[in-house]
């Protein structure tokens, strides 16, 4: 790859301007030779060579076989390609594709460590690879069609569960207020009998009093005027108002104060009971949210 990256920055012009030829440049080179510009890249040994040194490095022996590429400036791609060599055995090119460990390899590596799997020549693996491969691509290509058009659901979704929710919120808020309503008018109606018993105790509370005190205000007349009689009368006038005077005294005297106040004011006992959604009970005044879907989908 990194042959391969070298060759494509020269092929594309940004070195091969000022590229010198390595060989004429070299300490080698002789005294009187005169370096020129190179116009070829050999990938095998990573050099550069002008005309002349290229057609002399094609023609011996032991580079007759290295793949050059033309230096111009072209922004073209680089047609030959160098062949790929193996990452153990460094010189040697990779013809081997190991079909049980499913590795590339080069002949070396087969005879020491894979000779008894089984085994195909590279470019019979690569043709039959690249259909695998066109064949992932497809398959990632509809399946980057159908992942994308779910991605729009999210929104409609979300736009649709806050609409929901805000009608659920409306419904409670409604039934919030007619509650509400309702309380305040139970809470007028049980003020207006606690205001109903206030009055009529208190009437029968008046009425119970103004009787006392008139029984008081005959009973204080009665003693006034019998002391009266008695110290400023004479024997005449005790002797006529004794027996009306002890009529009077019996008729005082059958008025029993405490059971007359008793009879006229039963018993009163008032209270509040509190309804069944009484403080501290779970239970909403309002009402509940029932919810499906969304638990029972993260418990599966």
């Amino acid at each position: 790859m990194e042959k391969l990256f070298h060759a494509r920055k020269l092929s594309v012009g940004e070195e091969a301007s000022g590229v010198l030829c390595d060989a004429c440049s070299s300490d080698e080179a002789s005294d009187n030779e005169t370096s020129k510009r190179a116009v070829m890249y050999c990938v095998h040994c990573q050099q550069n060579y002008c005309e002349r040194c290229s057609l002399s490095h094609s023609r011996m022996k032991v580079s007759a076989g290295h793949v050059q590429v033309k230096m111009d400036n072209q922004k073209e791609e680089i047609s030959p390609k160098p062949p790929a060599t193996c990452d153990v055995h460094k010189d040697e090119e990779i013809r081997v594709f190991c079909m049980e460990c499913k590795l590339a390899i080069c002949v070396m590596c087969f005879s020491k460590s894979h000779k008894i799997h089984d085994f195909s020549h590279i470019e019979e693996t690569s043709a039959e690879l690249r259909k695998q491969i066109k064949s992932d691509i497809d398959k990632v290509i509809e399946l980057l069609k159908k992942t994308g058009e779910v991605l729009p659901r999210f929104e409609k979704e979300k736009n649709d569960v806050i609409k929901h929710l805000a009608g659920i919120e409306d419904e409670i808020t409604t039934a919030a207020d007619k509650s509400i309503a309702t309380i305040q008018r139970d809470r007028e109606k049980l003020f207006s009998e606690v205001e109903s018993i206030r009055l009529k105790r208190v009437r029968q509370l008046e009425t119970a009093k103004q009787e006392v005190e008139q029984h008081l205000t005959a009973l204080e007349s009665f003693k006034r005027y019998s002391e009266t009689l008695l110290s400023n009368g004479t024997a005449c006038d005790v002797a006529i108002a004794a027996k009306s005077l002890h009529d009077r005294a019996d008729e005082l005297m059958m008025y029993d104060v405490i059971s007359d106040v008793d009879g006229s004011l039963p018993p009163l006992s008032v209270s509040f009971l509190l309804s069944t959604y009484a403080d501290g009970d779970e239970r909403n005044l309002i009402g509940s949210i029932t919810e499906t879907g969304l638990f029972d989908a993260l418990a599966a």
